[in-house]
């Protein structure tokens, strides 16, 4: 019978965890792949307060050191489903099934893939989705948004006041975004809009993207643009299918400020729950805020 459980070892399962650690409550982190989450696999994170430049792979193991330094239980194995018998929850996964008072959901969301040749080797270097987070390596270069909803706009505008060209590919004759930020990316000067375009091919020199191969969707045309940089913003995954709780249209939990979704006990944190900004800070701030909910949960459920 563990106290509190989280799924996921991510920024904000492993702050989560630490929090829990300090609460001293006996807690167990279930992680299916690997410690660290998708971060992990970012060459370089320079936003993160205290590290003005460090890998995403150096940052999750000072989080995992934080954590198993304090004591924290790390298991891997693959959540199946969560059942609620009462106040306690019972955690099915693929190693068994766990018992606990509270369970923290912080499994994150995986980019979506357009799976055209190139993406999945060249992912970051060159490839990329996070302009917040890679945008800046790109000062001064070519490169090129993919996607034509307001993730995709939005970006492509920042993009456009750091990098010396962005093309904006999307394979319908009208945007998705809001007429706003269709209008900024219009306006902007360095900004080229590829209508009725699709990304076939993604190319490299010496390991790095090099050109992108878009297709003219109304007369079949292919031609390679060089850029630098693809970034592709066609929506994002969940890892959520697992819990039954009140979600919203694409799969994200929905919580309250107090991390608490829809069942009592159980809180979600991170980029699996609506939040507006998909980042290690912000998912490290919520792992902290569940922990801390979770903690006064379980003291009034003793």
């Amino acid at each position: 019978m563990y106290d509190l459980i989280i799924i996921g070892g991510g920024p904000a399962g492993l702050t989560a965890g630490i929090y829990a650690q300090r609460a001293r409550l006996k807690t167990v982190l279930l992680e299916k792949q690997m410690v660290g989450g998708q971060i992990a696999v970012s060459d370089v994170i320079e936003n993160f307060p205290g590290f003005p430049s460090i890998s995403g792979a150096a940052l999750m193991e000072k989080f995992e050191e934080h954590a198993r330094g304090l004591g924290l239980e790390i298991r891997f194995a693959d959540v199946l489903n969560i059942e609620v018998e009462g106040d306690d929850k019972v955690v099915k996964t693929s190693e068994g099934d766990l018992r606990t008072r509270a369970v923290i959901v912080a499994t994150g969301a995986k980019p979506r893939r357009l799976g055209v040749p190139g993406e999945k080797e060249l992912t970051g270097k060159g490839v990329s989705y996070c302009a917040t987070c890679d945008g800046p390596f790109f000062r001064g270069r070519d490169v090129m948004v993919v996607g034509g909803g307001d993730t995709a706009v939005k970006e492509a505008a920042y993009l456009s006041k750091l990098a010396a060209r962005v093309y904006l590919v999307h394979r319908r004759d009208k945007f998705r975004a809001e007429k706003m930020h269709q209008e900024k990316v219009e306006a902007a000067a360095n900004i080229e809009i590829l209508r009725s375009h699709a990304l076939k091919e993604i190319k490299a020199e010496n390991g790095l993207v090099q050109k992108a191969v878009v297709m003219d969707l109304k007369t079949n045309e292919t031609k390679e643009i060089a850029v630098e940089g693809v970034f592709i913003f066609v929506g994002i995954n969940p890892t959520t299918d697992f819990v039954d709780v009140e979600k919203d249209g694409g799969g994200f939990i929905k919580t309250n400020q107090l991390m608490e979704t829809s069942v009592a006990g159980i809180y979600a944190a991170g980029d699996c729950r609506t939040t507006p900004l998909l980042q290690v800070v912000t998912a490290a701030g919520d792992g902290a805020t569940a922990a801390f909910m979770a903690e006064a949960y379980i003291e009034e459920h003793k």
